[in-house]
């Protein structure tokens, strides 16, 4: 990944990373979320990328035949190894989204988790051509990620000439980090996506949206 101010931020964040999922007006939308992306995702051969500490890698390993979970941060991937998921269903690598291992394999579904709305544009396109070179034709992709709640999420503190935006983040011992974030509407991600995929459909919560779509 090229913005490695991200990947720092959450190597140093830690156990800590899942700290926004205790606010307890989220609860209702995370178990509605749990309960989507099991569904959609039940049976598939799964490729997590983003996987953090492994929130979200638990959910859908329950319904998953199998998930291959990465994440840029090694320190991430022994939090999530650590969470007893099903014995055999799920594998963790440490690997860069945006340039996945020759040998990542083959999968019916991808899920992108939290990932997407740090790229920048680029960055953003980048992925989606990786994903449809090594993934192939039809399958799955599920990109989860953050609404913008108002009184919740952070400000935006500046936007770039490619209209990628920012927030500053800063971690329990003070340091700050300026990484990008965006809140695309339905519109620009049906737009970005479209290159790639077909069949789109977005759903939004409060504090989450999710895209479906089958790679052309």
């Amino acid at each position: 990944m090229s913005n490695q101010q991200v990947a720092k931020y959450y190597a140093l964040l830690g156990e800590a990373v899942e700290d926004k999922y205790l606010e307890p007006d989220m609860d209702e939308d995370i178990d509605d979320m749990s309960i989507h992306l099991g569904n959609l995702l039940a049976g598939h051969t799964v490729l997590e990328l983003g996987c953090g500490s492994g929130f979200w890698t638990e959910v859908v390993a329950e319904s998953a035949a199998s998930v291959t979970a990465l994440d840029i941060n090694a320190n991430l991937v022994d939090l999530a190894r650590e969470r007893g998921m099903p014995e055999g269903k799920v594998n963790f690598r440490v690997a860069d989204a945006l340039d996945l291992p020759e040998d990542i394999g083959k999968f019916t579904a991808v899920l992108v988790s939290f990932l997407w709305s740090h790229l920048n544009k680029k960055e953003q396109e980048q992925l989606l051509a990786t994903l449809k070179k090594r993934l192939g034709k039809d399958v799955l992709l599920v990109i989860l990620d953050d609404s913008f709640v108002e009184g919740f999420s952070e400000t935006i503190a500046r936007t770039d000439a490619d209209g990628t935006t920012y927030e500053i983040l800063t971690t329990a011992e003070g340091e700050r980090f300026e990484v990008p974030k965006s809140y695309q509407s339905d519109s620009a991600l049906r737009k970005r996506v479209g290159n790639v995929g077909k069949e789109i459909k977005i759903e939004r919560v409060e504090f989450f949206w999710i895209l479906t779509c089958r790679l052309k």
